[in-house]
């Protein structure tokens, strides 16, 4: 069996419009961990950043993704910091170059609270066709699609 670096790993996001940036960012963290918690945004958290899809349905499409996987789960993030402020036992947090400043505030809230930090795997972004980021807005917009394909 194939020795990964960290015992669990976190991760998450809002996962709408679910694309190949999510799939990288996804695939680092299986890649790493050996176990991976996928933190989706509630609908409430979420829907700040606009008309999403509902939280049930983002977090069918992560299930279906990596229905052949065992090694995870699957849990609604009220917050930003989700459970990783409370929970010793992650080891490191799997982030886009966007989220980084959240893992470093989830580290400021650790270290007051004596925890240890968490190392912080930065993903960079997938590119779309233009030479900028595929994002979910982008794809909302019908900018691109979810490969990053310039549709208009």
């Amino acid at each position: 069996m194939d020795h990964k670096k960290y015992k669990k790993i976190a991760v998450g996001g809002t996962f709408d419009k679910f694309h190949d940036g999510h799939k990288k960012l996804l695939a680092t963290a299986f890649e790493l961990g050996e176990e991976v918690e996928i933190g989706v945004t509630s609908n409430a958290f979420g829907g700040l950043k606009g008309d999403i899809d509902s939280c049930e349905d983002r977090m069918g499409c992560l299930k279906e993704f990596f229905k052949d996987r065992l090694n995870y789960t699957v849990m609604v993030l009220d917050d930003a910091y989700g459970t990783t402020v409370f929970d010793d036992e992650f080891d490191a947090i799997v982030v886009s170059e966007e989220t980084e400043p959240v893992a470093v505030e989830i580290n400021e809230i650790r270290d007051s609270k004596g925890m240890s930090p968490l190392d912080i795997v930065v993903v960079s972004f997938v590119l779309a066709d233009d030479g900028h980021p595929i994002s979910s807005t982008r794809i909302r917009s019908g900018e691109i699609n979810k490969k990053g394909n310039i549709l208009k």
